[in-house]
């Protein structure tokens, strides 16, 4: 980066071996001074993060405009001009989950940052939804736990569901519609992260499926799912962006309607992104990759709606 003094001293302090010139030949330490001001702090705390001069600026631009153009440069070996995919998806979550949660409280008819209030029946209903024993015809846990005990037991609910609605009773009783709907948001939107970390192996395994075994290891769908998923969530962070300057002059009828178009672009540009970004990066014929991708699609929502719904509900039951 060539900011700070160059040291008098030239034994590297990390390693101890001679340093001829700024950076030390053994171990690539920089031989400057340690003790630096606040500025220069901040400054490199974020070009380390970044690599702010020469690449922060041109990985976003070919992320949101060139569909895999950022995998197949890193693949062939050119990895200095950009962003690493890792630090790329760490730098946009952390900017996205950031920007949700110092705004938890805006409600927008449209936007992506809209969380509405629930009160006790409404989540009542979205338990039933998911198959549960329906919850209101037990008035507490006192009840629940009598018809439990007094069910023959070859009827009775599993141990599982009868510990989920065990814990959704408890919550329900001991929360306001208000106070359940605030620590939901809370403890959704902290964790969520969590759950894209933990679904970006499986969708790179569902591409490892798909794909030839000899011409792609699993490895290189990683680096592919690392950005794929790096673009979702900064098409995310641009319409919340959006929504909240648009938003911030007021909820009519105008700003509604500029919210829906921004909104339908980035659901559009989001959904189609995947297709010429499997077609350049895979080298499948536009039919097959079509073919190909529409699959994959369709696997994937399903199990992403499967881990997002028991996640939603292991959300609501440990609410405390």
């Amino acid at each position: 980066m060539g900011h700070g003094h160059v040291r008098v001293d030239k034994t590297c302090l990390n390693c101890n071996h001679v340093v001829e010139h700024r950076f030390c030949p053994n171990c690539g330490q920089e031989n400057i001074d340690t003790r630096k001001t606040f500025h220069h702090l901040f400054v490199h705390f974020f070009e380390d993060l970044t690599h702010y001069e020469n690449s922060f600026w041109k990985t976003i631009r070919n992320l949101i405009l060139k569909p895999a153009s950022l995998t197949k440069e890193y693949l062939s070996g050119k990895r200095m001009s950009y962003l690493a995919p890792v630090r790329l998806y760490i730098f946009i979550s952390f900017a996205t989950f950031l920007t949700l949660s110092l705004a938890p409280d805006i409600e927008l008819e449209n936007g992506p940052v809209q969380l509405k209030g629930e009160n006790n029946q409404d989540i009542k209903a979205s338990l039933d939804t998911l198959n549960f024993k329906n919850m209101n015809m037990y008035k507490d846990l006192k009840a629940l736990d009598s018809s439990q005990a007094y069910t023959p037991e070859e009827e009775k609910m599993p141990e599982f569901i009868h510990e989920t609605l065990k814990k959704s009773l408890h919550v329900l009783e001991n929360n306001s519609p208000n106070e359940l709907e605030e620590k939901f948001k809370e403890s959704f939107i902290h964790n969520f992260p969590k759950v894209l970390f933990i679904y970006m192996p499986i969708f790179a395994f569902f591409l490892w499926l798909f794909h030839s075994k000899k011409k792609w290891y699993y490895f290189d769908h990683g680096i592919f799912t690392l950005h794929y998923f790096s673009f979702l969530l900064i098409t995310y962070l641009i319409l919340t962006l959006v929504d909240l300057l648009l938003y911030a002059f007021g909820e009519n009828i105008i700003v509604n309607v500029l919210s829906g178009i921004m909104h339908f672009i980035g659901f559009v540009w989001a959904f189609y992104y995947f297709f010429p970004a499997h077609h350049r990066f895979y080298g499948c014929s536009r039919r097959k990759s079509v073919l190909k991708g529409t699959i994959l699609f369709f696997i994937n929502a399903f199990f992403i709606s499967l881990l997002l719904t028991f996640f939603a509900v292991y959300t609501f039951i440990n609410i405390h």
